[in-house]
């Protein structure tokens, strides 16, 4: 099969409805959806993208009433948080009614929440009238998808539909919250930043705690937690100073802001003149498809300020690097 590519939300929410695999747009990546009370439907995104049942789904919903319906326990902090943050890329990982089946949630009792900050794909939930479970729409351990035809590429023969919703605005995953421990703790970093989390409900623990790819000893609490992640297929490399590089043949960078040794290497991509990093993060994704598209022996990366949305920056390169430092 190939996956229709549409913009007809009503049609996608019958699909959704009708157990299939939907793709669509939110603001952080494009996610791939099934009706987070379809058992069938949650098994069908674990082997679409050849994704591992140890590894939890986040579920969406359309607005916070109906996050509230499938959570057993709405405490006050998430009460704060969704006023502050929602809509928007903030997960919140709370106790979950059984109604939410374990599949979901690799047999954890919590589940990951979240209200997107796209209007398409929050009217895809309402119009469907079902939570949606939804990783990245792409296979499993591979670089996240911000428009459509990232997803064609990947998934294309394996899932039934794509509602297209143009660029992901924010770029990057959201930021997973723990909310059942004795302090809050983020498990992921994303687009919701620590500083922002700590300004809103106070300080803040931020687990370091890594899972290892086909390690089923026991599961994440939540998705992106494993060491190996959003990897490319070319050899990729961390510096910290660009200037040190030698470059050379076959050799691309993926820089933060312009560097003085742009001629060095075969193929350059700048993510934000000006050192914006909310910039970079819109296109940290597409511009490391696009260099590893080239066929490259080695991407070699610039590490990010480590503050702000670059400290999720850092963590992508990091696990996308795992097994090459």
């Amino acid at each position: 099969m190939t996956a229709q590519l549409t913009q007809d939300v009503s049609l996608a929410a019958e699909m959704l409805r009708a157990g299939r695999l939907v793709a669509f747009a939110t603001e952080t990546v494009y996610g791939l959806g099934a009706s987070a009370l379809d058992e069938n439907a949650v098994a069908g995104i674990f082997d679409a993208k050849g994704r591992p049942r140890f590894d939890p789904l986040i579920v969406h919903v359309a607005d916070i009433a109906m996050a509230r319906q499938y959570v057993a326990d709405w405490p006050e902090t998430a009460s704060l948080l969704a006023e502050r943050f929602w809509p928007g890329p903030l997960t919140m990982v709370l106790p979950k009614q059984p109604v939410i089946s374990d599949l979901v949630t690799s047999g954890l009792p919590t589940v990951g929440i979240r209200l997107p900050d796209h209007p398409l794909a929050r009217d895809l939930i309402r119009q469907a009238g079902v939570p949606v479970a939804a990783p990245s729409a792409n296979r499993f351990g591979c670089i996240s998808p911000t428009i459509a035809a990232h997803v064609a590429e990947q998934l294309g023969d394996r899932i039934d539909m794509i509602l297209d919703g143009g660029s992901c605005r924010v770029g990057v995953e959201s930021t997973i919250l723990l909310l059942t421990g004795e302090a809050p703790t983020v498990l992921r970093l994303g687009g919701i930043t620590v500083e922002e989390l700590e300004d809103a409900i106070g300080p803040v623990r931020v687990s370091t705690g890594q899972g290892s790819e086909g390690d089923q000893s026991a599961s994440p609490l939540a998705p992106g937690m494993l060491k190996k992640h959003y990897a490319p297929h070319s050899r990729l490399q961390l510096c910290d100073d660009v200037t040190t590089l030698e470059g050379g043949p076959g050799q691309g960078l993926l820089a933060f802001t312009p560097p003085q040794n742009a001629e060095r290497f075969d193929a350059v991509e700048v993510l934000s003149p000006e050192g914006d990093l909310r910039e970079a993060a819109a296109g940290f994704f597409a511009a490391l498809r696009r260099l590893d598209a080239l066929n490259l022996s080695t991407i070699w990366a610039e590490r990010f300020p480590q503050k702000g949305l670059g400290r999720a920056l850092n963590d992508r390169l990091q696990r996308a690097a795992a097994d090459d430092e």
